[in-house]
């Protein structure tokens, strides 16, 4: 029976014999060699500022870039436009009374967490779904675009929308720009002021915001869904839904 204890202890024996001759010999390379304890924690330490620079290169703003020629980037003419507007809009609106009586075929656009609409003097906020869609995409875009880059929240300013035949009539009166058969009569079309915004938070300045804008709309232009004009003496994109 004894040695059937002692037989059953042996190995046990060996086996702590043999963990603490590991320990031993380990406790040694750590006192000879200290910079191979040392290199676990290094790699952990690394790895960690590796991860803490991918951070803050994804947190970091995107820069701004804006476009290389505002009228080479926008060079759409009306009449370009206006093939889009024939394709797209609605028969033109002859009167205010007129336009009330559309609305199945029009879209109203006046009031939008995405854009703000100026008073209106010579065109009603009446869009073809179409067109309404394109401008609600627009002002979302921007939105994204600024938070991207770190800028406070603005909101662009549609300046003109669908504009009715006495509208257009009036407006020849004073402005020697506006055409007789413009694009804004088929509900197709709107303007952008470039060198004002409606601010939500904060203050930017207005060149900055242009630049940010540029870029969304050549990206929406790219992407087949508009033309667009760079318009001078009005301060605005003028642009059709295509």
């Amino acid at each position: 029976m004894l040695k059937g204890i002692i037989l059953k202890q042996e190995p046990k024996n060996r086996f702590l014999m043999g963990f603490a001759t590991i320990v031993l010999v380990l406790s040694l390379v750590r006192l000879i060699f200290p910079q191979v304890a040392g290199t676990k924690e290094r790699l952990a330490s690394a790895d960690g500022e590796q991860r803490i620079a991918q951070l803050g290169t994804v947190t970091r703003p995107h820069r701004i870039l804006g476009v290389s020629n505002y009228k080479t980037v926008f060079p759409d003419s009306n009449s370009v436009q206006l093939i889009a507007a024939n394709q797209w809009g609605v028969r033109p609106v002859k009167d205010r009374m007129n336009a009330e009586a559309r609305k199945k075929e029009l879209v109203y656009m006046g009031v939008s967490p995405y854009y703000h609409v100026d008073p209106m003097h010579s065109s009603i906020p009446y869009l073809v779904p179409r067109a309404a869609l394109l401008l609600q995409d627009i002002g979302q875009a921007f939105y994204d675009s600024l938070y991207v880059k770190g800028i406070p929240m603005q909101q662009i300013i549609v300046t003109s929308v669908l504009r009715t035949m006495d509208d257009v009539a009036n407006l020849r009166r004073y402005n020697g720009n506006a055409t007789e058969n413009s694009c804004h009569l088929y509900g197709t079309t709107f303007d952008i002021c470039y060198n004002r915004y409606f601010p939500i938070e904060g203050n930017v300045r207005n060149d900055t915001l242009k630049w940010v804008l540029s870029e969304v709309l050549r990206d929406k232009r790219e992407e087949g869904r508009c033309y667009i004009k760079y318009e001078v003496k009005q301060g605005c994109f003028h642009m059709t839904v295509r």
